[in-house]
């Protein structure tokens, strides 16, 4: 109700203005006036001294928007590779404010420089050979620079030597949780098919193969700190996106295909929530949380509990109504902490063994119920068919 006020008052306010163009024009009857619909050369320098204040706008506002936002990009990466990508994205950063101060300044500077005048005339000629050349040029070397570096970078990322000593785990996405699965002491990943998924098989894996017995399903990434990780991503309904920004890792999902990345993580979750910028951000994300919490109770609400860092694994893809809340936690820790964790965890044939060991007995129980039901109905409709009999008799 109150947009459509708020609409309402616009449109209103939109014709009053218009109302009071007109009575204007008309108070300007018989005054001499220009009507030529021809800029003069007033017009053409007030365009001009516009023109400059719109390039001052643009140069400020870009200087500000560093100043007042820049703290909230990422900051210091947590992988070994995360280096190579920073590099690439502050180069691209760099050319493009520089071509951009240099261009629109150029732009804006000739296009005053050559404003309208009576008494000038423009120059036309049709081409000029040596400026399609610099223009060409530059922009071409440049750019070739700029994909040979990319290549470069995404080759180190994405190579995985077959005899190189990796984890194997496998990242499952569907709508709209995470699933990891761990490939165990075998180090090889068990067989699926989303066909396959039943009861407490809930990633399809085939249990069949032998690779699949030691392989071990979990809700939450453990990921030890100095050993590359290498990650394969299946999905299961729509596309999703395995995005792990601390780590400058992202990958689709793809369902009916196995896509995969690697890295090799460079700080514990300990060691980054120690590291000035992150102490600095917490804090001020915690005085934010506080003041919010104070208005919150103020209602009858509940208060924000404290912000704690941690690493996530986000979906990059808008892949449904919740996609928002697809998040799972992901603890680096050191390699001893990695093994000890790994190793309390049971493998995904103990826990369908358990699974149908529990259902069993439930299913014993049932039947038995069932008989005893059975047997008593069958004594009551003897009893009734004993009662009926004996009242016939008499």
């Amino acid at each position: 109700m109150t947009s459509l006020l708020v609409i309402i008052v616009l449109v209103l306010l939109a014709v009053a203005l218009w109302q009071l163009t007109k009575i204007f024009d008309l108070t300007q009857v018989g005054s001499s006036s220009d009507d030529s619909q021809v800029a003069s050369d007033n017009d053409n320098n007030i365009q001009g001294y516009v023109m400059f204040g719109f390039l001052a706008f643009i140069y400020i506002f870009t200087i500000y928007g560093l100043l007042k936002w820049g703290n909230l990009a990422l900051h210091t990466p947590a992988s070994e590779h995360g280096l190579l990508v920073d590099n690439l994205m502050n180069i691209t950063w760099v050319l493009i404010f520089v071509v951009q101060f240099i261009t629109q300044g150029l732009l804006y500077w000739f296009s005053f420089k050559n404003r309208g005048h009576k008494d000038k005339k423009a120059l036309f000629f049709a081409d000029s050979n040596k400026l399609e050349a610099i223009w060409s040029i530059i922009p071409s070397v440049v750019l070739a620079c700029l994909i040979l570096y990319g290549l470069y970078a995404w080759n180190n990322i994405m190579f995985v030597d077959k005899d190189e000593d990796v984890i194997e785990i496998e990242l499952y996405a569907q709508q709209f949780k995470w699933t990891a699965r761990y490939a165990g002491n075998d180090n090889v990943l068990g067989k699926a098919n989303v066909r396959l998924i039943e009861g407490i098989n809930t990633l399809g894996v085939d249990m069949s193969d032998k690779n699949s017995a030691d392989d071990i399903v979990v809700s939450e990434l453990h990921i030890p700190k100095g050993k590359k990780v290498h990650f394969k991503m299946r999905s299961q309904d729509v596309l999703h996106s395995a995005y792990m920004p601390h780590f400058r890792a992202q990958m689709n999902c793809v369902p009916g295909m196995v896509t995969e990345f690697a890295f090799i993580p460079t700080y514990t979750t300990a060691e980054y929530r120690e590291l000035p910028f992150m102490v600095e951000k917490v804090a001020n994300i915690n005085k934010l949380r506080a003041e919010k919490s104070v208005e919150l109770v103020a209602k009858g609400g509940t208060a924000l509990d404290p912000y704690t860092f941690d690493y996530l694994l986000l979906c990059n893809k808008i892949c449904g109504a919740s996609h928002y809340n697809m998040q799972m936690k992901v603890v680096v820790d050191t390699p001893e902490d990695y093994k000890k964790w790994l190793s309390e965890k049971t493998t995904l044939a103990q826990d369908i063994k358990a699974a149908a060991a529990a259902k069993a007995p439930a299913e014993g129980a049932k039947a038995t119920t069932d008989s005893t039901a059975k047997d008593t109905v069958k004594t009551v409709i003897d009893t009734v068919k004993a009662a009926i009999a004996k009242v016939a008799m008499k």
